[in-house]
Parts: structure tokens; sequence; C-alpha cells
């Protein structure tokens, strides 16, 4: 496995412990799909935000509700907003989502390591996601938009359920505009989708990929498995291919257990592997 870089330090002062949750408050909401809300929080202790790497993750409480883990999505570059996009599925996501401007939350993090951007740098890349995957890969595409010089080709397969259930539409039109070739397709399409139809994987052979390329994928596991197997077809291994995986998790720091996947624990070691790394055991059933 490549080594992937650790993230930044946080530098603060007189920092809490890593289990006891800083407030932040929701700045402004935004309704993204009919289950899927995207939040900026702001720190209410201090101006200095919260410096992350692409494909940290944080934990997030709102009301007593339980804590859950959740990727951030925001902007690097810009770490005095903190933004998540969260699917409604639970409990604790479900008051997530309900919270409105102006109400405080528990935030806990970052953790995790990091997409490998600078590690790729020189190479041509291919970004694949599916559904609320792109989330946790906004802030890679952000930060290697922000250093386009530094990379080859840059592709994006996205796909999603619906058109309806597509993420950061308003931002895809910018992100080709700045230097992202975008394939986008919908499993299911109404009148108002005149673009691609079928699984994400099928966009593969549409983009021209070659053996030059390093993948970056997170969705479905499901979906990660065929399209790690679909990019083999065209000579991109799995030591190439990273995927961002943060099933289980419940500490944050390596402590309960509960993300253990073989001798890894996702929260601490992960959240993100090269693909050969994790393959063998996400088969395995009941692991």
């Amino acid at each position: 496995m490549a080594s992937l870089k650790s993230p930044p330090e946080r530098e603060r002062h007189d920092e809490p412990g890593p289990m006891v949750p800083e407030p932040f408050v929701v700045r402004s909401k935004r309704q993204d799909t009919s289950d899927t809300w995207t939040l900026e929080l702001t720190s209410v202790a201090d101006d200095a935000g919260l410096h992350f790497a692409p494909g940290q993750f944080t934990m997030i409480e709102a009301g007593g509700s339980g804590e859950v883990p959740i990727s951030i999505s925001g902007d690097p570059g810009e770490p005095d907003v903190l933004v998540h996009t969260v699917r409604s599925v639970g409990l604790a996501t479900q008051a997530i989502c309900k919270a409105q401007p102006g109400q405080v939350l528990g935030v806990r993090g970052p953790f995790g390591n990091s997409w490998p951007v600078e590690l790729l740098e020189g190479r041509d890349v291919v970004v694949a996601a599916g559904g609320i995957g792109l989330a946790p890969l906004r802030p890679a595409i952000l930060a290697m938009i922000a250093n386009r010089e530094r990379y080859g080709r840059l592709v994006l397969l996205y796909g999603a359920r619906t058109a309806s259930q597509m993420l950061y539409v308003d931002e895809l039109e910018r992100w080709r505009e700045e230097g992202f070739e975008v394939h986008a397709t919908v499993d299911s399409a109404g009148p108002e989708w005149l673009g691609h139809v079928g699984v994400v994987t099928r966009l593969i052979g549409r983009a021209r990929l070659t053996a030059s390329f390093a993948g970056l994928t997170c969705g479905p596991e499901i979906m990660m498995r065929l399209t790690a197997l679909a990019l083999a077809d065209f000579g991109i291994d799995g030591e190439q291919l990273y995927v961002s995986t943060e099933r289980n998790m419940q500490c944050g720091i390596g402590h309960c257990g509960h993300c253990q996947l073989g001798p890894w624990l996702l929260c601490r070691d992960g959240p993100v592997f090269d693909w050969q790394t994790l393959a063998h055991w996400l088969q395995l059933r009941d692991v």
C-alpha cells in the first residue's frame, strides 16, 4: 500500500480531549435532495475553524440524539467554515438534518487519514462517485482544482439513482470549467434527464481511461467493488485505486473497536485505503 500523507495537526491552544465535542453553530443549510441536506457550521469557541485534509471525517451530534461519523465535504482551503452533506437515515442524522441556522451542534475531530491528493500530483486522476459518495470526494476535487497545474487529466464519473438524487448539481458545470471532465449518469431517467442512463461503471469506457490513471472512489461497497473490477480492465490496478469507508464507526479514535475490519480499525487506520488492501476483507461475509 502506498504511504498516505498524514493530515495536518490542529493548531489550537488548550485543545480538549478527542472525546469532548466542541460547539459549532449552524450558519446555513440547504436541501440537496428529498433526504439530504448540506450544513455550514462555524466554531463557537474561536475563529480558527477546523483545519482538515480531504477525506477526513468528524463525529457530530445534535441534541443528545447520538453521534455519527460524517465526512467533511467542504473546501480544505476554507477551514473557517465546516461543511457537511448529510443524508437523513436514522435518529442521529435526522436530528442533524433538522437543525436550523443558529442551532449548536457538537463536533469532534477531524479524524482519520486523507485522500492522497499530493501523492498523486503529476498523475492523471479519475474520481468515481456513487450517490452521496460524492460528498467525501468533494474536498479532494476542490483541492485538485485549486492546484490544477499539478495534475494531468482530471475525470469525474458520477452516478445517482435519479436526476433528483444528484448532489452539487450547480457545481458540476463549474468543475467542468475549472478543469475536470465530468461524466454523469442516472440509474433511472425521467423526461427531465437528457444525459446517460446506466450504472456509473458504464462511464469508464466513455471517459477513455488508460493505465496512466490513479483513482479515488466512494459510494456503496458494491459500487466500489464493481468500479475496481472495471478499472482493472483499463490497467488501473488496486494499488492505484483509493477508497473510503466509514462502516460501523462509533468513537472515531480507535478505542471502541466497532469499526474493526480484519487487522484495521477504519476510523484510526482509514477511512482511506488502497483497494488492494481492503478488497479481500470487504468480500468476506459477516466481517
